[in-house]
């Protein structure tokens, strides 16, 4: 069996065991006595990377460990190919290659391994001379000098200018066009692919998915009266579409990149008997003028805007909201902004071209194409619990994911949310609702005087 073939799922907690037909016995023990083991070789090597005090451990292909037996779990090597992957690809985008490819497994608690290796690993990996020269002459003793091994498929190097309308569509169809069952799988029934609101913890990810669209809904103000217009930006499979139009009675156009979102979409507004008042549309923002909108809601979509486009997004839903029209902009958001660059696991495999933003500097591109920005929210807490919950349900499902679209893909999302959850529990990341309205010519912005019109 190959290491592609591999199809061990790593668990979000507690341990696991490797299906046995996943075990490669193969280059086992025939290594002579006075031979090195793996472990041996690479052991002062990461010393110096993980520090004395790691708490993962690190076992290879010859049955040789380094690090500790009882720590939070262990890197498991299955190949010489994981090796000659970080030779090639040092650090994040290695490391990422060698678990989608089966290469190497994550046996233990997958949030505590990654949190360790986040924890203990320097921020830049770049090696030094001296480092270089020593990994160099291991790789050399364990013979894994060579040609890199083919890429995973799933990796994205998306071509043309970056946030082009095409470049754009290319991205979102990676992402998103990926099977909506496998979605449905991951998210749930709510099939809802943003942050929810847990008002209590014993609540269900479907009851915190209905009551973040409620909170959109009323910070809105679509309790107001029946039959206000919305636009939902990026309106995935509908979600916050036909919770408006059903709670509400808003009229709704959704617009999204993805052709497979939309059919989905479609289907659901049609199986709700919603067909007169919900919309859906394959539509780039760009390409939206010539209507007036009472409220705009962009819910997990700005971080595909990116910096060079964020004010003319703005001015865009500016023009498209009447007088006292308000917008919701909820997006991941880091401090002074990042994008999620080439040499980045989530930007060559979940999403390239992304960047997340300042929400301070979201503010002011706000206020300077004419909106009054009038509340800001951290959800940070509440995306944690999120992935937390969508790990369980991918985990749960795995075999079935696996079906639907390989292993590989379905270990570039297990990865991709474990990993999100350590960004959003220790604040590297959060998300930010920001509202804000379209005052008229008099200063008029009809805003309710306190929070408490929409708690």
């Amino acid at each position: 069996m190959t290491t592609q073939e591999r199809t061990t799922i790593p668990t979000f907690q507690g341990t696991w065991s490797p299906r046995p037909e996943s075990i490669d016995h193969s280059s086992g023990s025939s290594r002579p006595a006075w031979e090195p083991t793996v472990a041996e070789v690479l052991r002062p090597i990461i010393a110096v990377i993980m520090g004395e005090q790691s708490r993962v451990r690190f076992e290879f292909w010859d049955d040789s460990a380094v690090g500790p037996a009882s720590g939070v779990g262990s890197v498991v090597v299955h190949s010489p190919d994981a090796l000659r992957r970080l030779l090639w690809a040092p650090g994040e985008l290695g490391l990422a290659r060698g678990y989608v490819s089966g290469d190497l497994d994550i046996r233990g608690d997958l949030v505590g391994v990654l949190g360790g290796l986040r924890d203990a690993a320097p921020r830049d990996l770049h090696m030094g001379v001296a480092l270089f020269v020593r990994a160099l002459r291991a790789a050399q003793r364990l013979g894994v000098i060579g040609a890199p091994p083919e890429r995973p498929h799933e990796e994205a190097v998306p071509r043309g200018i970056r946030h082009s309308k095409r470049r754009d569509a290319e991205v979102i169809s990676h992402h998103y066009d990926i099977g909506n069952e496998f979605y449905e799988l991951v998210l749930g029934p709510s099939l809802t692919y943003s942050c929810a609101r847990f008002v209590l913890d014993t609540m269900s990810l479907e009851a915190a998915q209905g009551a973040k669209h409620d909170l959109v809904c009323r910070k809105l103000g679509l309790h107001r009266r029946p039959g206000m217009t919305l636009l939902d930006v990026g309106c995935g499979w509908g979600s916050m579409a036909l919770h408006a139009a059903r709670s509400y009675g808003a009229n709704v156009v959704g617009v999204t990149l993805s052709t497979a979102q939309a059919d989905e979409a479609r289907r659901r507004v049609s199986q709700a008997g919603l067909e007169g008042q919900v919309e859906i549309r394959v539509q780039d923002y760009r390409d939206l003028a010539g209507e007036t909108f009472d409220a705009i809601s962009s819910i997990g979509m700005f971080e595909h805007v990116g910096r060079s486009r964020m004010a003319e997004y703005f001015e865009v839903l500016h023009q498209l909201l009447g007088p006292t029209g308000r917008l919701l902009n909820h997006a991941i958001s880091s401090v002074g902004g990042s994008q999620l660059g080439r040499h980045s696991f989530i930007g060559r495999y979940v999403f390239p071209d992304g960047e997340l933003l300042d929400v301070g500097d979201v503010v002011l591109a706000m206020e300077r194409v004419g909106f009054e920005v009038r509340d800001v929210e951290s959800l940070r807490e509440h995306y944690a619990k999120t992935l937390r919950a969508w790990v369980l349900n991918l985990q749960a499902g795995w075999d079935r994911a696996v079906e639907l679209v390989g292993t590989r893909r379905a270990r570039v999302w297990l990865l991709y949310m474990a990993a999100s959850v350590i960004g959003f529990d220790d604040g590297g990341i959060s998300i930010h609702q920001v509202l804000a309205v379209k005052p008229g010519s008099d200063g008029q912005s009809l805003m309710p005087s306190t929070r408490i019109d929409w708690l």
